[in-house]
């Protein structure tokens, strides 16, 4: 059994392991006793190393024929050194792995004004966050001639019956007008791990996936469909101007940019089928609770 070198064993790794379990001899990076505790839990082999820590990483080389990174780049830099940390201790040794699944987001396309789009559209990344994703892709595109096969999936909004912004709608905070809403995709965790299993199997070169469900759905009529799903009032509708003066950065930034993703690539290359192609099937969903929470 060919093993798989997990780093960042955050939510969707994690969501993945019942996955990847029985087709992979799983290891993790930790760098603290609870990390370390929480991977053997799952049945993964914990690795003491920090993504941070250079020196940390040598103990990495030979060790694992696949990679499934799914770590946040830190937010005060312009690129991303955690990962260059660790793609330059896997390229020490004599037999590096075969395969990398990186998770992407969908930001570095930027601002679209509502236009369908594919993996092919040029990247105009807006924010601090996009232009540190794009780097660590630019990175992997290098590190794909070693040769390694590695897959980008490129992720809009992640959610789950956990992972939902109903303090938002608590809240009473403001969504803007109809006419002035944008457009974005959505992509249901227990899918974007299942997508993240299905691309270790790929092999050859470097290969770009919009990670993301079918059906692309304006900002403010998913806070009406969460609203209506668990019993909350509608948030209220502002013009775009207004609206812009009482969000937080992050907020605004999201709202500046609309776009539709295309993700036909991703059907047709990885055979994907979402439990989840739109929102709206997820909110249809018996199972899930009144409380935000699938049961």
């Amino acid at each position: 059994m060919q093993t798989l070198l997990i780093a960042g064993l955050g939510d969707v790794a994690r969501r993945a392991v019942p996955l990847l379990r029985g087709h992979w001899r799983l290891l993790a990076l930790t760098h603290t006793a609870d990390q370390r505790q929480s991977a053997r839990d799952l049945g993964i082999v914990p690795i003491l190393a920090d993504l941070d820590d250079a020196a940390s990483l040598a103990r990495l080389a030979g060790l694992a024929q696949a990679v499934l990174y799914t770590a946040p780049p830190p937010s005060s830099t312009t690129h991303d050194p955690r990962l260059l940390n660790l793609l330059s201790a896997l390229r020490k040794a004599d037999s590096i792995p075969q395969r990398l699944v990186y998770i992407s987001t969908s930001g570095v396309y930027g601002n679209r004004d509502g236009q369908w789009i594919d993996e092919c559209a040029p990247c105009r990344p807006a924010t601090a966050r996009a232009r540190r994703r794009l780097a660590a892709e630019r990175c992997l595109r290098r590190a794909a001639a070693w040769p390694m096969a590695v897959t980008i999936l490129r992720a809009p909004g992640i959610y789950a019956g956990d992972r939902l912004p109903l303090a938002r709608l608590h809240a009473g905070t403001p969504v803007a007008m109809a006419e002035d809403d944008s457009y974005g995709n959505h992509i249901h965790a227990d899918d974007l791990a299942r997508l993240c299993a299905l691309a270790l199997r790929r092999r050859g070169g470097i290969r770009i996936y919009n990670a993301c469900d079918d059906e692309p759905i304006r900002f403010g009529d998913w806070f009406d469909l969460l609203a209506e799903r668990f019993g909350l009032p509608r948030p209220p509708r502002l013009p775009l101007a207004t609206l812009q003066q009482s969000l937080t950065p992050v907020q605004a930034s999201f709202l500046a940019e609309s776009r539709r993703l295309d993700n036909r690539r991703l059907k047709r290359e990885l055979g994907a089928a979402l439990r989840y192609p739109s929102v709206r099937a997820f909110l249809a969903d018996a199972t899930l609770a009144l409380d935000g929470k699938i049961r």
